[in-house]
């Protein structure tokens, strides 16, 4: 709450901008004396200074306030009805209560006057929308500023990531397992190794499917299509370590139309196999599931290898990043002695 009171440069040139508006008030109320006598003209503008700046700090906070519950650009109508009805609110209190104390203190000159409070209140519906207008212009603008940013951010980091997935795709040494694995297969189980070459194929055409510029999944893919593609990938993991790796898969299926950045769930396996022991005698075990907060969790037993393994980082971070330019919840990652879990919030289709 405390930041919502806080003004910057905008919020007091807003107050500057409707301020020359209180001396119009002021002699309208008190007429020629407000201006003759010094006396007068300084305690009675002191009194209505610090009124309006009370009462525009509080429709400032407001505004912030509306900006933090009806923040989009597309909420925009919402936002500013309801600070138009606080703000004049405020406006009639403050007008209120600048002929209360008038009366109150005897100011010379005054004498309440209906349609002279009428007309007061006329120049401070005019001040509110000005007050309004503009703020909501700079917060525009802004929110537009964002919105090109990181759309401009976005398309740079999809390029990133065709350059990693391209390198993936021609990665030696995966490709060099896979096909050993598929020529292995040939000879001892023609059936499996059919079985391998689809899973294979799978593989590579989600791959190069979601690496298209235009096509439906450039930035996000739903869970179910994510899932099926991870079984096509495990299979080919599945086939080269054998019974040194396990995946258990364990999602609610009302979950499975969310949405989730593509490829996110094959970097944390592909993770989890290239830094863990994989052996038979020493099985890795990787588990994606849900839980009732929308979010869904990849966890592997954690038993690193001995020798350091060579890694660009592209991962993780490729997933932090991707989470942050959708303007997303960024993942945790937690590491205890026995696990890793990495947990990814579930975006909303």
């Amino acid at each position: 709450m405390r930041q919502w009171f806080a003004l910057d440069r905008y919020d007091v040139l807003v107050m500057l901008l409707s301020y020359p508006a209180l001396f119009v008030a002021n002699y309208l109320i008190l007429g020629s004396s407000y201006f003759q006598s010094m006396g007068v003209f300084v305690s009675v503008t002191t009194v209505s200074t610090v009124l309006y700046v009370l009462c525009a700090w509080c429709q400032d906070a407001w505004m912030k306030y509306m900006r933090y519950r009806y923040g989009d650009l597309n909420q925009a109508i919402r936002r500013v009805v309801y600070c138009l009805l606080v703000y004049l609110a405020f406006m009639v209190l403050l007008v209120c209560l600048i002929f209360g104390l008038y009366d109150l203190l005897n100011v010379p000159g005054y004498q309440f006057d209906a349609r002279t409070f009428q007309w007061i209140l006329v120049i401070g519906v005019v001040s509110v929308m000005v007050s309004v207008g503009v703020t909501e212009s700079f917060y525009t603008y802004q929110k537009w500023k964002q919105s090109v940013s990181r759309e401009y951010e976005l398309k740079q980091l999809h390029m990133q990531r065709q350059l990693d997935v391209l390198k993936q795709e021609v990665n030696p040494h995966f490709l060099f397992n896979s096909l050993n694995s598929l020529i292995s297969l040939i000879g001892e189980d023609p059936r499996q190794a059919e079985t391998f070459a689809e899973e294979l194929s799978s593989v590579y055409r989600y791959v190069l499917r979601t690496n298209r510029s235009d096509g439906p999944e450039q930035n996000l893919t739903t869970l179910a299509s994510e899932l099926a593609f991870i079984q096509s990938y495990y299979h080919l993991l599945k086939t080269r370590h054998g019974c040194g790796l396990d995946l258990v898969i364990a999602v609610d299926e009302r979950l499975e139309s969310y949405q989730l950045p593509p490829l996110t769930l094959q970097l944390l396996v592909e993770n989890a196999v290239k830094h863990n022991i994989v052996l038979p005698d020493q099985p890795l075990h990787i588990q994606i599931q849900t839980n009732g907060q929308a979010m869904v969790e990849v966890r592997n037993t954690l038993q690193k290898k001995q020798t350091r393994v060579l890694s660009n980082g592209v991962g993780l971070s490729n997933i932090m990043a991707k989470y942050e330019m959708l303007g997303q919840p960024a993942p945790t990652v937690q590491e205890t002695d026995e696990e890793f879990v990495v947990k990814l919030p579930l975006i909303a289709g």
